[in-house]
């Protein structure tokens, strides 16, 4: 229920979530972009938060090549398919991935999935290759319910 306004109906169902997360280490806390803190929104930048999140960092950012992007975008569609969501849109970009999809779970759990399966799939390549990224994703990130008009 939306508190904020309380004259207003509740917003149906949403059709689709929009889900965008950067790739590990591409985003960190502090930024010069600004950032998001999770349920607290918009940040500003801070370069003494930023390098405490640095130094946390357990291996190098994650910059994906157009191989790898290809990769995650496959494992996407694919585990679109295994649960039965669907997919409406996909776009994996070098520092971070955008998914538009519906799906009967909640969409901290959709992209929970997802990137745990694309950072899978990324090490498995990456074994037989023996290069890449070993994490396609930090926790957390923003997600956006989409509603019809």
């Amino acid at each position: 229920m939306n508190h904020a306004r309380p004259f207003e109906p509740p917003m149906p169902e949403p059709l689709a979530f929009f889900l965008t997360w950067p790739a590990y280490g591409t985003w960190l806390p502090g930024d010069e972009r600004g950032w998001v803190k999770y349920r607290s929104g918009w940040k500003p930048p801070d370069p003494t938060l930023k390098k405490a999140a640095a130094a946390r960092m357990t291996e190098d950012a994650c910059v994906l090549t157009r191989e790898q992007r290809i990769i995650v975008e496959q494992t996407i569609r694919d585990h679109c398919v295994i649960r039965s969501w669907e997919l409406f849109a996909v776009s994996c970009r070098s520092n971070h991935v955008h998914v538009v999809v519906a799906a009967n779970i909640s969409p901290k759990e959709v992209c929970r999935q997802f990137k745990s399966w694309c950072t899978r799939r990324l090490k498995d390549t990456r074994r037989h290759q023996h290069d890449g990224p070993r994490n396609l994703a930090r926790t957390g990130g923003p997600n956006a319910p989409v509603h019809g008009s």
